[in-house]
């Protein structure tokens, strides 16, 4: 059984298919190719996004979905999380999409169970659909990828959808620019910036990031409008460039991005929300039915 645990877990034939496959089913049609399958979704963390595009992908493809209440599950009785999906995976179900506060835990599952396990993002570690749906957002925009350049920006060293957008968009031939103050940065060798002017003549796109204050030991900043005013994606900032904009969601706005820019033309946010079904469609595909 194939799991999807990073975006790496996938080559890139494998990615090619999934954005081919999204790309079929962004009409919003209904495919009920996974009729008489069952998904389980195990969200340990808050989510609207995620979780909602997951299910309503599941949907359209016919599958049944169980959603599991955490908080009145048996891991509140102190089950251990190995242990509750062993438990979930032996009542059959054919995928198991699994949120976690802490880093490694689907990997850890994928390792107990017959079903596939679906990261939906475990800690700062990985969100692999999120930055899957990213690519194809950035690919329906530009068609080629290869050579185009992508500012990163914002809480870099705590964002799962960064480190997962890193992997993947440097394996298309992006080139990847991260820009963020001195504590968000994190150790690599990729092109660093703290000023977003230094970078914004050059890059044919950005990426916001949502500043992740439930992962930092400590305060970084006296507060967000402290934080924004170095590094909110202004309309100023932008001026009439020919950049277009993304951002994970969800968006503190004139914290991470203008309301100006939010309305622009050259935001896909919203499109990045829609092409997220398309996206776990094509996952729940290549995991359930091409098997």
């Amino acid at each position: 059984m194939q799991h999807l645990i990073r975006t790496d877990d996938f080559t890139i034939d494998e990615i090619n298919q999934i954005l081919a496959d999204a790309k079929k089913f962004s009409d919003g049609r209904f495919e009920r190719i996974l009729q008489d399958r069952i998904i389980i979704t195990l969200f340990f963390e808050n989510s609207t996004r995620t979780r909602s595009s997951f299910e309503i992908a599941a949907k359209r493809l016919g599958a049944d979905i169980v959603h599991l209440d955490v908080a009145k599950s048996s891991t509140a009785k102190g089950e251990t999380l190995v242990d509750t999906a062993m438990n979930l995976d032996a009542m059959g179900p054919h995928a198991i999409i699994v949120r976690h506060q802490n880093a490694g835990v689907p990997k850890i599952l994928s390792n107990h169970t017959q079903a596939a396990i679906i990261n939906a993002g475990d800690g700062a570690h990985a969100h692999p659909t999120q930055a899957l749906l990213d690519l194809y957002t950035l690919k329906e925009h530009f068609g080629e990828v290869r050579g185009k350049k992508i500012a990163i920006v914002g809480d870099i060293k705590n964002s799962r959808v960064a480190n997962s957008n890193i992997e993947l968009l440097s394996r298309f031939e992006m080139e990847v620019i991260l820009v963020a103050p001195p504590q968000f940065l994190p150790k690599t060798s990729l092109r660093t910036s703290h000023y977003l002017r230094d970078v914004i003549d050059e890059v044919d796109a950005i990426m916001s990031l949502r500043t992740q204050t439930e992962r930092h030991s400590s305060q970084s900043y006296a507060s967000l409008k402290d934080y924004a005013s170095d590094f909110c994606i202004t309309s100023e900032l932008v001026g009439e460039r020919d950049i277009i904009l993304l951002h994970p969601g969800p968006v503190h706005r004139n914290i991470d991005i203008c309301d100006a820019l939010l309305a622009d033309k050259r935001c896909k946010v919203l499109e990045q929300v829609s092409n997220g079904v398309s996206i776990r469609m094509a996952v729940l595909k290549k995991l359930i039915y091409d098997i």
